[in-house]
């Protein structure tokens, strides 16, 4: 199966209502990964068809793309926790043997999990500092605040991943980097 379809078929690897959620968590990211890269592609090419054509840019053009930067971005984080995507420092993990791993995924996943949770409150914060200064965007005119709306969603999705990796990792014998990565290194490299 290749990775697409391995992606395009995701269950979650966790039981119950658990892995429900984190199957229709899974459903979601894609959709607003794939739709927000199909809008940015479009918008960018008729951007440069109509300053080269018409020889005059869509005035909104820049922020519609900064929208949906902000968007990618932020679903971005859940999706790369879930499939275990995310950049690992993995020296002294490497050198443990399993059980000190699994103790060590499980204390690294629930302190990213909080992270992730304080960064969602603080988010809040600061989007609702945006709110009620009343600025609006200057060529779409709406609020600020709402293009930031993703950024708590982001967080928030990524805490949740992070706590449901911690939660696999404590009613499992395996270690995994997410629910449904088991930790190990595939060799890469092939024969010639």
């Amino acid at each position: 199966m290749t990775e697409e379809e391995s992606e395009k078929n995701y269950r979650s690897g966790l039981p119950g209502f658990l892995g429900t959620i984190d199957t229709f968590i899974s459903k979601v990211e894609a959709v607003i990964l794939a739709l927000g890269v199909l809008l940015m592609a479009t918008n960018t090419v008729a951007n440069v068809i109509a300053r080269f054509v018409f020889g005059d840019s869509i005035f909104f053009s820049g922020e519609i793309n900064r929208i949906l930067i902000i968007m990618i971005t932020f679903a971005g984080i859940g999706y790369a926790a879930r499939h275990g995507r995310h950049i690992r420092m993995s020296a002294i993990y490497d050198a443990l043997p399993v059980g000190g791993r699994k103790v060590l995924m499980i204390t690294i996943a629930f302190f990213t999990s909080l992270a992730m949770f304080f960064l969602c409150y603080y988010s809040i914060v600061y989007i609702l500092d945006l709110q009620s200064k009343g600025r609006v965007l200057p060529a779409l005119g709406f609020p600020i605040w709402t293009i930031y709306v993703w950024v708590p969603l982001g967080f928030l999705i990524t805490g949740i991943q992070y706590l449901l990796t911690a939660i696999k990792n404590l009613v499992s014998r395996d270690v995994y980097l997410s629910t449904g990565v088991v930790d190990g290194y595939k060799d890469t490299e092939k024969e010639v």
